[in-house]
């Protein structure tokens, strides 16, 4: 999979030095616009710029500029992009706007994004007939975790690990409980619950026993 990130999640996995599980998840890149760096992360996380700028170099992270984006002949494309996302989700976080923006723009599969307020790019893209697939940093991690990437104890640890760094002070249970409805119980969209069914028929995953370990060690 390939993803485009929002700043928050940059910051939340770097604040917490698990940036490495997005590099290995999503293992057909991870991409942000070349605002998110000039700008976003300059504003809110300046002292990780030197960790996230020896990830860009190194080709962990692409960014896309605006001659990149020219280059492949879509940059028109990105602007009526993100024109039509500002007007869905205001001026105010231009991050979250750039990232929903690339995504649509190049295809990545999904949006990673903490922003998981009423009318934030998590809960809409769930609405909206939309290609993309909102995750939040708790959904990578059971993901990862579903197959087969990690064990049930560094789930949790991890859990906790980008949770503490970020100031977002989520309940695991509950975010599991989330998880669960998306893409079981009461899917928004019939193509997530489709989606799940065949990640877990390709990867042959034993869904109620992988949930049941997570459970114990959670208590």
């Amino acid at each position: 999979m390939k993803a485009s990130l929002d700043t928050n999640t940059i910051i939340h996995f770097y604040r917490a030095e698990l940036q490495n599980i997005l590099f290995d998840f999503f293992d057909e890149g991870v991409f942000i616009y070349e605002q998110i760096r000039r700008i976003e992360l300059r504003n809110h996380a300046e002292d990780l710029l030197p960790m996230i700028d020896e990830d860009i170099i190194s080709g962990k992270i692409e960014v896309y500029t605006k001659e990149k984006l020219k280059s492949l002949a879509v940059f028109n494309i990105f602007e009526r992009n993100v024109k039509e996302n500002r007007l869905l989700y205001g001026s105010g976080d231009l991050g979250e706007v750039y990232a929903i923006s690339l995504a649509q723009t190049i295809g990545a599969f999904s949006l990673i994004t903490d922003d998981i307020k009423q009318g934030g790019p998590y809960m809409s893209l769930l609405q909206f007939e939309d290609d993309i697939m909102p995750f939040t940093f708790a959904d990578v991690l059971i993901l990862r975790y579903l197959t087969g990437d990690s064990d049930e104890y560094q789930t949790v640890e991890d859990f906790n690990a980008v949770n503490m760094a970020s100031d977002l002070n989520w309940s695991f249970k509950g975010q599991i409980s989330k998880f669960i409805r998306r893409f079981w119980k009461e899917p928004y969209k019939e193509a997530d619950r489709q989606w799940m069914q065949r990640l877990v028929e390709d990867k042959e995953i034993k869904v109620k026993s992988k949930f049941g370990a997570l459970s114990r060690v959670l208590g």
